[in-house]
């Protein structure tokens, strides 16, 4: 599937969303969990961000997109660091020796989808980071907004790949969606 280019109307797409983006009221404790595990390790999110070139926002997010904020899991895609990766992306990290320690593999997470310095980013530009680390499927194949960015607001209602290529219309994620984490750690004042 071809990559979506980050174009100035995506990113006015993003932007427009995210200000328009409301936690579904009855989900709001679920979302106050998530963010609360984020802020918890935000010291070792900035120090792996300072070295990469990554706002430690985007690693503590996608780190609990990934692996629920679980420090024996690559971020890759939550597997365990006991080994290589076995799902997509499969045989992560390239280097080293398992067991691997989660910051080792999380900087392989990242230089494998080239995140660093010369990334934008801006509100947008991360966003569409996000979408682009888990995959533009459910955009391109399905036409509805990413439930990996918008799941528990209602931005998004249905339809979830269940697990890797397979689809189903009725299904419903129930994780935080990572704009929704993002926009309420925001309104928190901690990003």
């Amino acid at each position: 599937m071809p990559a979506v280019p980050f174009t100035p109307r995506l990113a006015a797409e993003y932007a427009a969303l995210f200000d328009s983006c409301v936690t579904i009221p009855s989900r709001a404790p679920e979302v106050a969990f998530a963010s609360g595990r984020v802020t918890r390790h935000r010291g070792r999110y900035e120090t792996l961000g300072r070295e990469l070139g990554i706002p430690w926002v985007f690693i503590g997010i996608l780190h609990t997109m990934e692996s629920s904020g679980r420090f024996d899991r690559h971020l890759h895609n939550g597997d365990p660091l006991t080994a290589r990766t076995t799902r997509v992306p499969a045989g992560r990290p390239l280097q080293g020796q398992p067991p691997f320690t989660w910051d080792e593999s999380a900087a392989d997470a990242l230089a494998m989808k080239k995140l660093g310095q010369g990334t934008d980013w801006s509100l947008p530009g991360m966003l569409y980071q996000f979408e682009r680390y888990n995959g533009f499927g459910y955009r391109q194949q399905h036409g509805i907004h990413s439930p990996y960015l918008w799941s528990l607001s209602t931005h998004y209602t249905s339809g979830k790949y269940v697990e890797d290529g397979t689809w189903s219309d009725t299904a419903v994620s129930k994780q935080c969606g990572a704009a929704v984490l993002l926009k309420e750690l925001m309104t928190r004042g901690e990003a």
